[in-house]
Formats: C-alpha cells, structure tokens, sequence
C-alpha cells in the first residue's frame, strides 16, 4: 500500500513540474493579421485627354440691303463632327469637386451658300458668295459638382473662343467686297457625368452650349449689312488619364 501510495505521490510531482516547465517556455501564439483596407478613392488631381462628338448651329443670319429697303433672314442649323483635347485640374473635398478645364476643338460647322438680290434700284444687282459657322472653338471652364465614389455630376461654364468660317465675299454694281474670318469671343455653359474606370482612367459624357456674340458684317454700308448670331450646342464623350493626386 505504501509503495502504491509513493508511486502516486511521484507521478503527481512529474506532472506538476512538467507544467511548471511549459508556463515558463516562450508563447508561440501567431499575433492576428491586420485587415487590408482598399484605399478610397479621390477625383483630387491633373488630367489630360481627348473628345469627339457632334455638334450643330442655331445661328440667326440677318442681311440688310441698303438700310430696310431690303431684308433676307434667315438661321443656319446645320451639324457636324466636332473632337478635341482637353486639360485639368479637379480638388475634391467632402463630396464636392471643384476644378478647371480648357480645351481646343475642331468643328465641322462651315457652311456655303451663294445668294442674289435685287437693291432698291432694280438697274444695280448684288451677288454674294458665303461661307458661315465654325471650324475651330475652344474653352476654359470651371467645373462644379458632387462625387458619389467614383461617379461625378457635374455643372460647368465659362470663356469661349472661337472662328475659321465666315468668309465673305459680294459684288455690287461691279465692285467686289470681302470679309475675311476671324476670332470671336463668348461665354458657355454645360453639365457632365464622369466615372473612373480605373483609379487613373475616367470616361464622360458632357453637353455643352456655346455663345459667340453677335456681329455685324459691314461689307459696304449703307447699302449692304449682315448681322449674324454665332451659337452652338455640343454633345460629346471624352476619356481621361488621371494623374496620381498632388
């Protein structure tokens, strides 16, 4: 009974400082693994890219025949390709983004046309060759809006610049007159939407109204005055390469 009793006693103490023994070993419990978080997105940052769309004339053109002895009036609302580049820069903070843009564009909006009238004195005759609208515009704009992640609608508006198709030329009671082009000066606004694509690449589409002021065409006053509006509206997609913000 004793020895049973040592036995006991001796696997007891074994077991205990086997434990003991084991407390005082180094733990190699694997410390948890931090949670990967994706970084959020930001519109913050330069861009540069291009544009291609339609584009179309709502332009009034009223001619003048020797004060109001004669009138023709009329508008031009012809269409065409219109595509460009484009630059900018956007600041996000909250949910809104601010930015500013400029952009140069080539528009197929010249139109030609070849005219008679008889002037007040039905002896003396005019004949004119025109070619109206646009060739070329540009803008700088700033743009306004609100970013839901990686979607932005936007408002914009500006200073817009423009010409390369009035060319004008008449010829009254023998003598021929000419008005060359030139480059006018206006205001436009739009509104867009924008998704990024990719952290880098944003797509768009934006629609944009463009006015370059009225002018008036004195090719041989008072007997001969045109009076044109130049307005247009725009429709185009565009795709951005966005730089790393900074």
């Amino acid at each position: 009974m004793k020895k049973v009793l040592l036995a006991g006693v001796a696997v007891a103490s074994l077991v205990a400082s086997g434990a003991a023994f084991a407390a005082d070993l180094p733990s190699r419990q694997v410390e948890p693994v931090a949670p990967v978080v994706a970084p959020i997105f930001t519109w913050t940052g330069f861009y540069v890219g291009v544009n291609a769309g339609y584009a179309w004339n709502s332009n009034n053109d009223d001619k003048f025949y020797n004060g109001a002895t004669y009138y023709n009036g009329g508008n031009n609302d012809d269409g065409g390709f219109t595509g460009g580049g484009q630059i900018g820069y956007n600041y996000q903070f909250g949910q809104f983004v601010a930015g500013l843009e400029a952009d140069i564009n080539y528009a197929d909006l010249k139109g030609k046309n070849s005219n008679y009238a008889l002037a007040y004195n039905p002896a003396a005759g005019y004949f004119g060759g025109t070619s109206t609208g646009i060739e070329w515009f540009g803008t700088v704009r700033a743009r306004l809006g609100v970013a839901f992640d990686r979607a932005f609608i936007y408002g914009t508006g500006g200073f817009a610049y423009g010409g390369g198709g009035n060319d004008n030329g008449f010829v009254y009671n023998g003598a021929y007159y000419q008005n060359k082009s030139d480059t006018r000066t206006g205001w436009t606004l739009g509104a867009g939407f924008e998704y990024a694509i990719t952290n880098n690449i944003t797509a768009r589409l934006e629609g944009l109204y463009v006015n370059l002021g009225k002018e008036d065409r004195n090719a041989f006053l008072p007997l001969y005055d045109n009076r044109k509006d130049t307005e247009f509206g725009v429709v185009r997609a565009g795709l951005n390469y966005k730089f790393d913000s900074f």
